[in-house]
């Protein structure tokens, strides 16, 4: 199920995956902001999809987020998620047609779930995503929630603001938020 081009995490309970996966594969893929490194398996999903502007760390990034598990070369299906996931980010309006392999507590997987609600263009801060989870005191631990998110920007942490509409933090940089914004702006 998608919203806004972004996959929806739906029934979380049906999507948290298996731990005992011991390989995984990644696959490392230029965009216009840089660099893309995905890493899943062709059974469960994509499990991570971390930004950078040097290709050199993107593996270093993979392993110290998912240091459990050894990292082989993507086949076929975990590199078309890649170019899928790529083409979104270069144009929003696209959807990515790829499973996510979600692990995370409960709360994050909340948090995350909220976060796909969010329309492409829109934004939401903090507090008003703790408020729509039924935790309105809880916006800390949303920004929380929100920095450990492993699939970002397809469970679309981005669109979350300070309070007062500031962009506020973003893994990989204020820059990159913006302009994700922009490109789902209407024009």
């Amino acid at each position: 199920m998608t919203e806004g081009g972004f996959v929806m995490l739906g029934d979380m309970s049906t999507l948290v995956a298996d731990a005992a996966v011991s390989q995984i594969e990644f696959v490392i893929r230029p965009w216009s902001l840089g660099w893309v490194a995905v890493a899943g398996s062709p059974h469960k999903g994509v499990r991570l999809v971390h930004l950078a502007d040097d290709p050199a760390k993107l593996l270093a990034a993979l392993k110290s987020r998912l240091p459990h598990l050894e990292f082989t070369e993507a086949g076929e299906i975990v590199s078309d998620w890649a170019d899928q996931i790529v083409a979104q980010l270069e144009s929003p309006g696209k959807t990515a047609n790829v499973p996510l392999d979600v692990l995370g507590t409960p709360f994050q997987k909340l948090v995350w779930n909220a976060l796909c609600t969010i329309p492409p263009g829109e934004t939401l801060s903090y507090a008003d995503v703790a408020e729509r989870i039924g935790s309105p005191k809880a916006a800390r631990a949303v920004g929380l929630a929100c920095g450990s998110n492993p699939l970002a920007p397809m469970i679309p942490c981005h669109r979350v603001v300070r309070s007062d509409g500031s962009l506020g933090g973003y893994g990989f940089g204020i820059d990159r938020k913006r302009t994700l914004l922009e490109r789902e702006r209407p024009r």
